[in-house]
């Protein structure tokens, strides 16, 4: 194999894993992996891709969830001819039984080549190169065994969360039952494309956002609460007492200078109303600091990738939400919005590119949501530039 792809086995060399190494693994067992190998060496040699993506083809019923793709020289890689992916709704917060995934790759190794990205960046389980014969059966067996397709194209993708509740205990939401209804309540939005373009929605139970909702999502659930910060002294002290610098790393990293430290008594006082809630205090000192009681969330919304325009990082739509079952607060917003989008966007704009064209203030009056103080939209506009 080393000699068919002597430009391939460049990016095998280095301390880093290649997934060069893993498509050969694959291509011992599969005839599509090797024309995959041989279609990305001539890719490389010509210096011009050799693939042709997209392309109607599909499974019945969706619209979503099948990424088509064809090699633009089938005579010389009949394999990987037609090399399809597919897109499987994954389950909230990524948990699986080892049950589960062998039956997927059982699946996969059927009618697919073999080869799986867990997860793409939308948090889909991907299945890389099928043909377009075995996409039906494919997906008859995927669905027969418990897992249905997530969203592509000018749809809801798949809707994604952090591991919440299950596994964290700063989270201040059930990020877990907030995917799982949504994803139920909103099943024609991700399977049927109808929207100017892609629509995601990302939920962290936390500031920490440790899904990167607030830079990757559309619409952002972050987490957070209404009340003041829970301070245990006690613990305090004795972090204190054990040389831990909370002056330094706790009271002089403050952003809003909402925390005071008294060096005689060793006590740590809260300014509540200076308090932005973004969790630094709590990650240095996790057995002394917790968030408050009354929980819920920020709502934000324009987070992107370029296309269009730059890449934007959300801004605050609204400061605190209540996130308790059914969520009807929060599909009520989305259905407005959606509404507003699809009636006025251009095609492939994204949300935030239109409410830049638009206004945010048009925005905000077509949303009846009236304008607040946390409504900041610059300078951290841009996800790129660091402060």
């Amino acid at each position: 194999m080393a000699d068919e792809t002597p430009l391939l086995d460049e990016l095998e060399k280095g301390p880093w894993p290649s997934y060069v190494k893993e498509i050969k693994r694959a291509a011992k067992k599969n005839k599509a992996s090797k024309d995959l190998l041989g279609i990305q060496e001539l890719s490389y040699k010509d210096r011009v891709t050799h693939w042709k993506h997209g392309g109607i083809v599909g499974v019945t019923g969706y619209g979503s969830g099948v990424i088509g793709r064809y090699c633009d020289a089938p005579e010389k890689f009949p394999d990987a001819a037609a090399f399809h992916t597919l897109r499987v709704n994954h389950p909230a917060g990524w948990f699986y039984s080892t049950k589960a995934l062998r039956k997927l790759c059982d699946i996969w190794e059927k009618y697919g080549s073999g080869m799986t990205n867990f997860h793409g960046s939308t948090g889909d389980i991907i299945l890389l190169g099928t043909t377009t014969e075995n996409l039906q059966p494919c997906f008859d067996t995927l669905t027969e065994n418990g897992f249905d397709l997530g969203g592509s194209g000018s749809a809801l993708r798949t809707i994604a969360g952090c591991v919440g509740k299950a596994r964290c205990e700063w989270s201040n939401i059930d990020t877990l039952d907030l995917v799982r209804n949504l994803t139920t309540e909103f099943q024609d939005e991700i399977h049927r494309p109808r929207w100017p373009y892609k629509f995601k929605i990302k939920a962290s139970g936390c500031p920490n956002d440790c899904v990167a909702a607030i830079a990757r999502a559309d619409f952002t659930v972050i987490g957070t609460w209404k009340d003041t910060l829970r301070i245990d002294q006690a613990a305090v002290k004795n972090y204190a007492d054990n040389g831990f610098d909370v002056k330094g790393l706790v009271v002089d990293k403050c952003p809003t200078d909402a925390l005071e430290w008294d060096e005689k008594t060793k006590e740590l006082k809260l300014i509540a109303d200076d308090c932005v809630r973004c969790m630094h205090c709590i990650n240095k000192m996790t057995k002394a600091i917790r968030p408050g009681v009354d929980t819920g969330a920020t709502i934000l919304i324009g987070g992107k990738a370029p296309i269009i325009k730059g890449a934007y990082l959300s801004w605050v739509l609204i400061p605190f939400m209540k996130i308790e079952p059914p969520y009807d607060e929060m599909k009520e917003l989305l259905r407005k919005i959606w509404d507003w989008w699809d009636e006025n966007g251009r095609t492939r704009e994204r949300l935030a590119e239109l409410i830049e064209r638009k206004g945010l203030k048009t925005f905000l009056r077509e949303m009846g949501i009236p304008p607040v103080p946390q409504m900041v939209y610059k300078p951290r506009a841009n996800p790129y530039v660091f402060f």
